[in-house]
């Protein structure tokens, strides 16, 4: 083996740094799809009220509505502040976590009786 490994660090050295550096992204998001999987196939993780720790794309999916849904309804611009919490998002706004939440949910009910 270690002359296998000696031969290709010799004679193919980009091609062995490439096979690596690919090995260790596929590894990288192999365990994040697992970490997702295991972390979404808890019931507890869903329909969760909403709380201002939250992110607008976690409501989103804890909830099964489209992130558009909750990204208008917020009155947020596709692009940006997706990842910020609620309680950032309330604070930059000047609205209060509470009126976020009764937004939301009105959201949230809507797209399920639609069906969405």
């Amino acid at each position: 083996m270690k002359r296998l490994t000696r031969q290709l660090w010799e004679k193919n050295r980009f091609g062995l740094i490439a096979f690596v550096l690919a090995l260790a992204v596929s590894l990288f998001f192999i365990l994040r799809l697992g970490i997702f999987w295991i972390y979404w196939s808890d019931p507890a993780h869903r329909l969760q009220p909403i709380e201002g720790w939250m992110t607008p794309g976690y409501v989103a999916y804890s909830h099964h509505v489209p992130k558009e849904a909750v990204i208008e309804a917020l009155g947020l611009t596709p692009d940006g502040h997706f990842h910020k919490t609620l309680d950032d998002i309330a604070e930059e706004s000047g609205r209060s976590v509470e009126e976020l939440k009764i937004l939301l949910n009105a959201v949230i009910a809507e797209k399920q009786k639609a069906g969405e």
